[in-house]
């Protein structure tokens, strides 16, 4: 969305939906949509009935924007992202994280199910992601700069905020939940990877992959956004295991690890809340 857009979708949502300002902003991935189930005072639109909203494609990502409350946090949940390798413009696969923060959110919470290249990760595990590694050969600050959403050359040296990390982790050993931490690889997709490209990415100190979320956490850190991600593994990357890959597993195991994940993300939303 361009400047003119933003600004009439923002509108929009504050006139025709929002009863209060978001505190916190989710973005769901691949297979965690039921997450939106625990919401309170919920409200959902279709991204179809949103002006300017581009439109999710993928099987897991149903298009759906919830408002509602975790404990007294506001929350804005977009469940379902948009990915480079739909075809979609890189301004419109960071819309959200630019909705979200004109809509007044300070702290944006990614997740994602990803393939995990660590061997001490199986499918089912959750990651928190420490640093990463954009390998999609693009970034959407590309072209002249839009002074009113963040600078010119924005600092990455922290893009997943330390207090929020440490807020998950204390989350996560009072619910006694196993998380373990690690640096992820952002690719463009929509292949998997090949074993040759996985050894590579081990090499290079990746820990696990997918094809989203790295555009966003650098769309945020550029409007100056606090930001934190969990990945929950789906798969072993290729080569790890003598296995084929396919999206209808990734979702399945997705579904198997949503109490787990359910349970940390609720718990640390509402601790997130307390903290502000």
């Amino acid at each position: 969305m361009n400047k003119e857009q933003l600004k009439q979708t923002t509108d929009f949502l504050q006139t025709n939906f929002l009863k209060n300002s978001p505190d916190i902003a989710i973005i769901l991935g691949s297979g965690l949509g039921p997450f939106t189930d625990v919401i309170s005072d919920k409200e959902q639109l279709d991204y179809s009935d949103i002006p300017n909203f581009p439109q999710a494609t993928v099987k897991g990502h149903d298009g759906v924007l919830t408002t509602g409350r975790l404990g007294n946090t506001n929350v804005l949940v977009f469940k379902g992202r948009f990915h480079a390798y739909e075809g979609h413009d890189l301004n419109k696969v960071v819309a959200p994280i630019r909705l979200a923060a004109k809509l007044g959110v300070k702290k944006v919470v990614l997740t994602n199910a990803s393939g995990g290249i660590n061997s001490n990760y199986v499918p089912g595990d959750l990651v928190y992601l420490t640093d990463h590694i954009n390998l999609t050969g693009s970034n959407p600050l590309l072209g002249k700069n839009d002074d009113s959403l963040g600078p010119r050359f924005p600092d990455m040296s922290e893009p997943y905020n330390k207090d929020m990390i440490k807020i998950l982790e204390n989350v996560a050993e009072k619910l006694e939940i196993k998380i373990h931490s690690g640096v992820y690889a952002g690719v463009l997709g929509p292949t998997y990877e090949t074993p040759a490209e996985i050894n590579m990415l081990r090499i290079m100190g990746a820990d696990l992959v997918d094809m989203s979320t790295v555009y966003e956490v650098i769309a945020a850190n550029h409007m100056s956004l606090e930001v934190s991600c969990i990945s929950c593994i789906t798969n072993y990357a290729a080569g790890i295991k003598n296995e084929k890959l396919n999206h209808a597993d990734v979702k399945d195991v997705a579904l198997k690890s949503m109490d787990k994940f359910q349970s940390l993300l609720k718990n640390f939303i509402i601790e997130l809340g307390k903290n502000d």
